[in-house]
């Protein structure tokens, strides 16, 4: 009986990820409100009429949607930060670089379900608001222990503390992602980079 609830439990679990991954592959196209479940269903192979047996609406969805993405976007982060033969200041530009750079391949394509999404679902649903709030709470959260240690550690001096420059650091780069969107563009990721620099008393760096 134990195993077989556990099996049970594992097509569940599997079940409802990929609707999830399935789900925002659709929703980074079109956004929230345009996706209909039953597109999101047949995309993932699953039987119609069997959404509720996993979500208990579209809005527990798109709160377990975003909730799913910073999960794997936390676990992202921690395989890009571990790396003990880099500094943690050339870990954090790298960052950025990475960032600037999956950015800019296609500027028409969103790839970001933060901004895909922030401007939407904040006055659509207050559980979405809230997952979203939560999660870029969290990826700050990390980002500012890596600019903490490169303080710590000398590589870089900044007269405020680690919390606050990364909050600016990050807000920059949402909002430069998204002119990167309207502007089809990279300019504004340019600019970001520039800043982030500046902001650490960084040297300049050739585009």
């Amino acid at each position: 009986m134990c195993d077989m609830n556990q099996a049970a439990r594992s097509r569940y679990s599997d079940t409802r990820q990929q609707i999830l991954s399935t789900a925002q592959t659709i929703i980074l196209g079109k956004g929230f409100a345009a996706v209909g479940l039953n597109e999101i269903l047949k995309t993932a192979g699953v039987p119609k009429g069997s959404f509720y047996h996993y979500f208990d609406s579209k809005e527990h969805f798109g709160s377990a949607l975003l909730e799913n993405y910073f999960d794997q976007y936390m676990l992202t982060l921690d395989a890009h930060f571990h790396p003990a033969e880099s500094t943690a200041i050339d870990k954090l530009i790298s960052y950025f670089d990475n960032w600037k750079i999956s950015q800019c391949d296609d500027t028409s394509t969103d790839k970001c379900l933060v901004v895909k999404l922030s401007g939407e679902v904040t006055d659509l649903s207050e559980s979405m608001r809230l997952a979203l709030k939560q999660g870029t709470q969290r990826v700050i959260s990390r980002l500012a222990l890596v600019v903490q240690e490169a303080i710590d550690k000398g590589e870089i001096s900044i007269e405020d503390d680690a919390q606050t420059v990364t909050e600016e650091i990050y807000y920059l780069w949402i909002g430069a992602t998204l002119l990167t969107k309207v502007n089809h563009n990279p300019d504004a990721l340019h600019v970001a980079m520039n800043a982030l620099r500046a902001r650490l008393n960084l040297p300049q760096s050739a585009r």
